[in-house]
């Protein structure tokens, strides 16, 4: 009888070793890529359509912002550190011709109403960009340097046929409105790549 209880502890013990083991394995995983749950709201609507995104964010480590002259090495480093650039930010409206009003991206903004920002659990009340669809949806930039604009964040949330690199096209409420804006220079700094 001892002897069959002596196995029965050790079998506990090689079990409780080994579900520890898997609990520090899957820690530090998670603690590596910090996924995170990240809600963001339509505010265009009246009635809020949710859209839940894991978010991965930059490891707190690999936190220095690091500046890129190429858009391969924006590809290259974006998805694991933030990234300062130069580019060009032209402007749109939901009217401008081929447009549909609704915008390439989940959760499909309606842009038609004249909303020009998103709600974006992390950063707030933000403006919409269309970016190169090498850059991913939910991508948030920080946009500085541009003309009469003080600093301000905006999302990835829509796609352009001509929007390629380091060019961004800025939602406006018509596209009357967006031809004040031009062709402009800006800098930009990638804070978050992606949902």
């Amino acid at each position: 009888m001892r002897k069959k209880n002596r196995k029965t502890f050790i079998f506990a013990c090689k079990l409780t070793i080994f579900s520890l083991f898997i609990i520090g394995f899957f820690a530090i995983i998670s603690e590596t890529f910090k996924v995170n749950k990240n809600i963001t709201y339509d505010v265009g609507k009246n009635r809020a359509v949710k859209a839940i995104h894991l978010v991965s964010k930059y490891i707190p480590e690999k936190t220095e912002i690091k500046t890129v002259n190429t858009f391969s090495a924006l590809l290259k480093y974006a998805p694991t550190n933030p990234i300062k650039f130069t580019g060009t930010m032209t402007g749109y409206g939901p009217d401008c011709a081929g447009c549909s009003g609704y915008l390439g991206c989940p959760p499909r903004h309606n842009a038609k109403n004249g909303n020009i920002y998103f709600k974006d659990n992390e950063y707030g009340k933000i403006r919409i960009v269309a970016s190169d669809q090498r850059i991913p949806c939910g991508t948030i930039i920080k946009v500085d340097n541009l003309r009469q604009y003080d600093s301000f964040y905006a999302i990835v949330l829509d796609r352009g046929g001509a929007i390629k690199e380091t060019l961004f096209d800025l939602l406006f409420k018509s596209e009357k409105e967006a031809s004040s804006l031009g062709r402009a220079k800006a800098s930009y700094t990638i804070v978050r790549w992606g949902w």
